[in-house]
C-alpha cells in the first residue's frame, strides 16, 4: 500500500500506521520505532490533522461492553436526508453517518448506553421525524472484524516487530472485566474528544491524582472497555470510494463468510445482524470498478452467499467525531 497523494508519503503513511497501533503513543516512541526523530513524527501528526482529517478518540467499545450496537438505514423524502443527517451526527450515540442512494438514504450506527436511550431513538424520534419514509433497523450481534483492529493493519505498512514495539503495555489491570463505571466519565468526556490528552490534561478535569489518572486508563484499555481510533480521509491513501455492503447468507454459512471476509483487505468492518440481512460489511476501494471487481470476485465466489446489496456512499457526515474541528 502507497499513499497516492501530492502532501503526503511512505512516512506519513507509517506514522497513520503507527497511531492506529497505539494511539497515545509518544512521538518519541513512534520515532524510535519508525527511526525518525520526535520533532519529525510531530510535524507529520500536525499535518495529518490539519490536512488529512486525522483525528484521535477513544471509543467504548460496545460489543465488549454488553451494549447494543445498531446499524439503521432510512429512506427519506428527497432533499432531507443530509438535514436529518446533521441532526442525527449531534447526537452522542451515533458513531458514524454517511449518505447514500443519490442523497436519499441515511446509514449510521448507533450505541444506545442503555434500553431507554434505544427506545427512545428507535420507537420515539425516528418513527416521529417528518421527511422519513421507511426505517431498517440490524441489531449488531457478533463482529468479525473491526472496532480495535484497524483497516491498515491489512497493509503490513510496519513490520511484525514495530507492531510490538508500539503496542500498549498494560499490568495486572487486564484482568479486570470490561465495565465503565459513573466516576470514569470526567475522563472519558477528555478522551473522546481528544485520545492523546496528557496526563495532566486529565488530572485536572477528572480531579483524581496522576498516578490515580494512569492507573484508571490502564484498566480501562487493557479490560477493552475502551480503545483508541484513528479518523482520517481514506481518500489521501487513494481509496475515495466506500460502501455498505447487506450481504445474506445461509445460516450455515454465516460464520464462514463472516471470517472470509474479516481476511479480505478491501473490508474495514464486517458484523454479523439480526434484521433484513445477516451480515453487514464496509468495503473500503480505490475506484467504483474496483468495487465491482470486488462484488464479482472475492465477494461473489464465496460459497454460502446468497444476496449482496451495495450501498455507495455518496458522503460521510460523520466518522468517529462531529463537528469537524476547523481545519
Amino acid at each position: 500500500m502507497r499513499m497516492e497523494s501530492d502532501t503526503f508519503d511512505e512516512l506519513d503513511l507509517r506514522v497513520l500506521d503507527a497511531l492506529e497501533v497505539n494511539g497515545r503513543a509518544s512521538f518519541s516512541r513512534i520515532g524510535a520505532v519508525l527511526g525518525v526523530s520526535d520533532q519529525t513524527v510531530a510535524r507529520r501528526y500536525r499535518r495529518l490533522c490539519a490536512e488529512g482529517g486525522l483525528r484521535v478518540v477513544a471509543v467504548r467499545d460496545a460489543q465488549r461492553l454488553g451494549q447494543d450496537h445498531w446499524t439503521l438505514r432510512l429512506r427519506c423524502v428527497p432533499d432531507s436526508a443530509p438535514a436529518i443527517a446533521e441532526a442525527l451526527a449531534k447526537r452522542p450515540d451515533t458513531s458514524w453517518i454517511g449518505l447514500a442512494a443519490g442523497g436519499t438514504e441515511i446509514i449510521f450506527g448507533t450505541r444506545p448506553r442503555s434500553a431507554g436511550d434505544r427506545d427512545d431513538l428507535l420507537l420515539g424520534k425516528l418513527p416521529r421525524t417528518p421527511r422519513v419514509l421507511e426505517i431498517h433497523a440490524h441489531q449488531m450481534l457478533h463482529r468479525f472484524y473491526g472496532g480495535p483492529s484497524g483497516w491498515l493493519r491489512k497493509f503490513a505498512v510496519l513490520s511484525d516487530d514495530e507492531v510490538a514495539a508500539l503496542r500498549p503495555r498494560h499490568g495486572p489491570e487486564a484482568r479486570e472485566p470490561a465495565r465503565i463505571e459513573p466516576e470514569d466519565e470526567p475522563l472519558l468526556a477528555v478522551l473522546e474528544r481528544d485520545g492523546r490528552a496528557t496526563h495532566p490534561e486529565l488530572r485536572r478535569a477528572t480531579g483524581r491524582s496522576e498516578s490515580a489518572v494512569k492507573r484508571r486508563l490502564a484498566a480501562l484499555f487493557a479490560s477493552g472497555a475502551v480503545y483508541v481510533d484513528v479518523e482520517y480521509h481514506s481518500e489521501i491513501l487513494g481509496y475515495p470510494t466506500a460502501a455498505v455492503l447487506w450481504i445474506t447468507t445461509s445460516p450455515a454459512a454465516l460464520h464462514r463468510v463472516g471470517q472470509a471476509l474479516a481476511a479480505h483487505d478491501e473490508i474495514a468492518h464486517a458484523a454479523a445482524t439480526a434484521g433484513p440481512s445477516n451480515i453487514i460489511a464496509t468495503a473500503v476501494v480505490r475506484s467504483t470498478a474496483d468495487l465491482y471487481a470486488y462484488l464479482s470476485g472475492p465477494l461473489g465466489r464465496l460459497e454460502g452467499v446468497q444476496h449482496v446489496e451495495a450501498s455507495p456512499f455518496l458522503r460521510r457526515v460523520k466518522q468517529l467525531t462531529y463537528p469537524s474541528p476547523a481545519r
